[in-house]
């Protein structure tokens, strides 16, 4: 199979990213309620501009949404990955692993020194594909959620973007 391509997200893709946030929701890594079917995935404060999208075979098969931590001008220099999916399908091609890579890429470009992300505890995949990429731990809210009856440490990591 080929590597897969990343580009910038563009409006006619809101179909296919709702139906992977959708299908991919789970409480191992999502702190919100499951999507609503009916909401678009496009918002004012996240249009296709700050999501990347990874296609395999000319299919959009997952994307990452990337955005300021916080919106003080003290902290413009830094972005944050405030979501990422890959459809159960296309898992094990590369694709989480291209979509990070575009972030901090992607980053970079923006002007951004570090690039940030929050993941669950117990959602082992991501942190190992984060730590492979160079993200490390930078602290851990413990037991910051309540999710599915457990309580589920906040693991806060970041990396520069040099």
């Amino acid at each position: 199979m080929p590597a897969p391509h990343i580009r910038h997200a563009r409006s006619e893709d809101e179909e296919a990213l709702r139906l992977i946030d959708r299908a991919t929701w789970s409480p191992v890594h999502a702190v919100s309620p499951p999507p609503d079917p009916d909401a678009p995935f496009f918002r004012p404060h996240s249009g296709p501009a700050e999501h990347l999208v990874a296609e395999l075979d000319g299919a959009v098969v997952g994307y990452v949404r990337l955005g300021h931590p916080t919106p003080l001008a003290s902290n413009a220099h830094v972005r944050a990955i405030h979501g990422l999916a890959v459809a159960d399908a296309a898992r094990g091609h590369g694709a989480g692993r291209a979509l990070v890579r575009g972030a901090v890429e992607e980053a970079r470009r923006l002007g951004a020194r570090r690039l940030t992300l929050r993941v669950l505890g117990p959602n082992t995949a991501a942190r190992a594909l984060y730590e492979s990429e160079g993200f490390v731990v930078e602290g851990v809210q413990p037991e910051e959620f309540l999710l599915d009856g457990a309580y589920v440490d906040d693991v806060l990591m970041g990396r520069f973007t040099t």
